[in-house]
């Protein structure tokens, strides 16, 4: 694939208490032939990220139409375990007038630096806003999966909830600062609210360079098999980049990471890390909207894919 770089489309201004910086995690939706919605992740002055969502020409992206005013949700209750943050990764039509939004929270801790577990919260009018499902994870932490399960994307697909997410239980020191170890773990639920408390290993870290991934996206491909767009966090650099793969059931997949061809730029945004790649097709074309240094500090990136 080769790509286009648009550059920095749409970044918080910085003057709501709620968010002063950051445009992590842009999760894209094309809710109709004129509009994408892009959810995105916001951080106030202590670093805490809450969720909330732009809108973008769906025939020119880097032409931004709406931008909410407020939070789609604010911290969790002291002691919950968003009470520190919360992100959203996925966002999912799951039929009878209702959209499932699933997010990451943020638990700091003391022993290790923090906790990520997966919760939910439904839409009954399209998205635009949200209420929780519940105060408590939809993905609790299991003896398999201890620390993290979390950075899901979903898709409703052949009448079941399909679930790619990254999970682990283990810390390690990376160029002297504790850092996450995870995989790629897969699953599937009825109902998309109820899952099992283990998933199956569906991409494993190889060699002795990579200890992460980032929140995976997957889309349909034209054979009808399945497209891996995901992020590789690597010790010898200390930041991410991104990787792709392939596979003909959505499970096991054939890395090509070399295929991606969206790497970091010599200078600007994107210049010393590239993370969370999207996937989505508008208008006859096929966008990336991603975020570069410091997790998004500069705000949501685009490109557009010249040649497949």
């Amino acid at each position: 694939m080769q790509w286009k770089k648009r550059g920095v489309i749409w970044g918080p201004k910085g003057d709501s208490p709620w968010a002063r910086s950051h445009a992590m995690l842009p999760t894209p939706v094309l809710v109709d032939a004129d509009t994408i919605r892009v959810y995105v992740n916001c951080r106030d002055a202590e670093g805490r990220a809450r969720p909330t969502f732009i809108e973008v020409s769906a025939k020119d992206p880097a032409c931004v139409l709406h931008e909410a005013e407020s939070p789609l949700l604010d911290l969790g209750e002291p002691g919950s375990f968003d009470d520190s943050g919360l992100t959203v990764t996925s966002v999912v039509d799951a039929g009878s007038g209702r959209t499932f939004m699933y997010y990451v929270g943020f638990e700091l801790l003391k022993t290790v630096r923090y906790r990520l577990l997966t919760g939910l919260a439904i839409s009954a009018d399209g998205g635009k806003t949200f209420t929780r499902h519940q105060e408590t994870p939809i993905l609790e932490r299991s003896s398999a999966e201890l620390l993290f399960r979390c950075g899901p994307h979903v898709m409703r697909d052949e009448g079941v909830f399909k679930m790619w997410y990254i999970a682990g239980s283990d810390w390690e020191v990376v160029q002297g600062k504790p850092a996450p170890v995870y995989d790629l773990r897969y699953q599937e639920s009825v109902d998309g609210i109820h899952w099992q408390q283990e998933g199956r290993s569906s991409l494993q870290l190889t060699g002795e360079d990579e200890h992460g991934f980032g929140r995976p996206w997957v889309s349909r491909s034209a054979n009808g098999g399945f497209r891996l767009f995901y992020s590789i966090r690597r010790r010898s650099l200390g930041a991410y980049r991104l990787g792709y793969a392939e596979s003909a059931n959505g499970i096991d997949w054939i890395r090509k990471d070399a295929e991606m061809g969206l790497d970091i730029s010599a200078n600007g945004p994107d210049s010393a890390a590239i993370m969370y790649s999207t996937y989505v097709e508008a208008r006859g074309k096929s966008y990336c909207f991603y975020n570069g240094n410091d997790f998004g500090l500069d705000g949501i990136c685009l490109a557009e894919l010249s040649h497949a």
